[in-house]
């Protein structure tokens, strides 16, 4: 029986690095994509010694540039014919607002529209799957959020929770919508959402000036680690009992609710209209 092949997103620390060392471990082909060569080594060795597993792959992809995201999906697709499960994991979060090579506010940018690109270029090799799966790393944040559609970008009024809630939801309104679509063509691809807790990882601190190091050294104790905050994209990537659920929020292993904005059919196809303008789709 071939093995499975897998690409985590943002797979050079913390829940991605976890995610890919336990699929390795459970004979998963992996792909770690990764946007530092330097990291992305690193952490492969690291996967590798963890994991048992000698053939793990990396692959560079920028996903706050979409010629990046195309120029990856491109050399993936030319190496590996199907993929059987794309985890959505990679994502930014800034203190003050940055903008992608696109012009795209960056939390928008990366954790939305670069993975938006790149799952919609993979989609096929997906479909090429016997079952194919698709999970995207989102947040109970997005209960705060709202897509700002009369400003996207946050070009006014910026602040680091607005950027990120608007990110966090726009994940879950994207698997809402991809599920209606993939229903619709009568294929066996499914796509659902992930809250994995709060996890210490060093997601937020400024690797430039170490903003938000204290912060994350006081309340690390009080975290998940990031084995534990990747258990559920793992579940969702692995696990028979949910080879048929499609278009769910999942916590702990389990359905979770979501905002009354996650659920607005309305608000997700104009989502999904706006982010292929976007991408260029």
């Amino acid at each position: 029986m071939s093995r499975k092949t897998v690409l985590v997103t943002g797979a050079n620390s913390g829940m991605g690095l976890a995610a890919a060392t336990e699929l390795a471990r459970r004979g998963y082909r992996v792909v770690m994509a990764c946007r530092s060569l330097e990291r992305g080594e690193a952490a492969r060795r690291v996967a590798i010694r963890q994991s048992g597993a000698a053939d793990i792959e990396l692959m560079l992809c920028d996903l706050g540039s979409l010629r990046g995201v195309r120029q990856f999906a491109e050399q993936f697709l030319a190496r590996h014919d199907a993929l059987d499960v794309l985890i959505n994991n990679a994502g930014v979060i800034t203190i003050k607002r940055h903008t992608t090579s696109d012009n795209f506010e960056a939390m928008m940018g990366v954790n939305h529209l670069g993975h938006f690109l790149l799952t919609s270029l993979l989609l096929p090799a997906i479909q090429r799957s016997p079952q194919g799966r698709i999970v995207v790393v989102s947040s109970g944040a997005h209960k705060a959020g709202r897509i700002h559609f009369e400003d996207p970008h946050l070009t006014r009024g910026f602040n680091a929770v607005k950027g990120y809630a608007q990110s966090k939801l726009a994940n879950v309104l994207f698997v809402r919508e991809l599920a209606e679509r993939l229903r619709g063509g009568g294929g066996t691809v499914t796509v659902n959402a992930v809250h994995p807790g709060a996890v210490a990882t060093d997601f937020g601190v400024d690797r430039r000036t170490g903003f938000g190091r204290s912060v994350y050294r006081l309340l690390r104790p009080f975290f998940r680690t990031p084995a534990e905050g990747a258990a559920t994209a793992v579940y969702l990537a692995t696990a028979n009992e949910v080879a048929g659920v499609t278009g769910q929020y999942f916590y702990d292993n389990k359905p979770a609710p979501v905002s009354a904005l996650a659920q607005d059919a309305v608000t997700a196809k104009r989502l999904w209209e706006w982010s292929e303008r976007e991408v260029g789709l």
